[in-house]
């Protein structure tokens, strides 16, 4: 009898180990769905096919779109109801580094307001996700100087903007840099990086560098802090030419390589119950890479 119930045990066992490792397999499996793009030329919306296209294509579930006024609620409309058919999310984005001052907080009060707005008035498959906040007030010649004042002032706005976004039913993230966790928070008891990601809901972490794993070490720091308190983290990409340094950036390199650094990326992230995704900056030049590569390919037309 003692044999048969070890032996009834067995696939009891098993079945149990596979339940829990489910959630662990099917993550596996829709990583390649979870990235993230920045769009920073907002009135490239007015043509949503080709970027819903393209973000189709390439497994794109979320979209950070800069909000400019010259562009019309309707063009948003029509761009977020195309997204939203597609299974894609769009965020409205918008940042500046003074933003940080409490003086200077009523921009984005106006900011966010104008998202409250809009999705107040716009029809269920038409609304903003949710909002990001791309402050980096650490590019202030002030932040040298008085880097604990800046940090206060900015903490006091970001309490206020996470609170408002909730209250109005949206997702809250913000774009913060890898390093953030040298930096004290504003009680001077732990650091800003975990302070942030215990405010938002996600935080897209700039980890540029030129390989997956290294974008992956810069980042494995906010990945296990918001392991910890139950929030979520994109990873950072870049893509664009820029004066920081080649070993930031895929520009110039192959779409194969880059793709490849991608997955590297997402295996990497994996592990962490965080990790939302990658998220490419930015889609303008992203679109521009896969395109040329794909005319590169195409043979040449012959003369004959």
């Amino acid at each position: 009898m003692g044999e048969l119930l070890k032996k009834a045990k067995i696939p009891v066992i098993i079945v149990i180990c596979g339940l829990l490792l489910l959630p662990l397999l099917l993550k596996s499996s829709t990583m390649e769905d979870q990235k993230a793009t920045w769009l920073w030329d907002t009135e490239l919306i007015k043509d949503p096919g080709k970027i819903i296209a393209f973000c189709r294509e390439q497994n794109v579930g979320t979209i950070f779109l800069q909000v400019q006024k010259k562009v019309s609620d309707e063009d948003y409309r029509r761009f977020i109801a195309a997204a939203y058919e597609e299974g894609i999310a769009v965020h409205a984005l918008d940042g500046q580094p003074d933003w940080a001052y409490e003086r200077q907080s009523r921009e984005a009060d106006q900011f966010l307001q104008w998202v409250f707005d809009y999705n107040a008035k716009a029809a269920p498959s038409e609304k903003f996700t949710g909002i990001q906040l791309d402050v980096e007030p650490y590019q202030l010649r002030r932040w040298q100087r008085d880097q604990d004042g800046v940090v206060r002032e900015w903490s006091s706005n970001v309490e206020k903007w996470v609170a408002q976004g909730k209250e109005n039913g949206l997702y809250m993230s913000a774009a913060v840099p890898f390093w953030l966790g040298n930096v004290k928070d504003a009680n001077g008891s732990g650091n800003l990086s975990r302070w942030m990601i215990s405010q938002f809901d996600a935080v897209a972490v700039m980890s540029y560098r030129d390989s997956g794993r290294k974008i992956y070490d810069v980042a494995r720091e906010q990945l296990d802090e918001a392991d910890q308190l139950g929030k979520s983290v994109w990873i950072g990409m870049e893509l664009g030419d820029t004066e920081e340094g080649s070993h930031i950036t895929f520009f110039g390199k192959a779409v194969p390589v880059m793709e490849e650094e991608m997955k590297s990326v997402n295996s990497l992230g994996d592990s962490h119950p965080s990790f939302a995704g990658l998220a490419v900056h930015h889609y303008e030049i992203w679109q521009d890479k896969i395109a040329s590569a794909a005319s590169d390919e195409k043979p040449e037309k012959s003369n004959q």
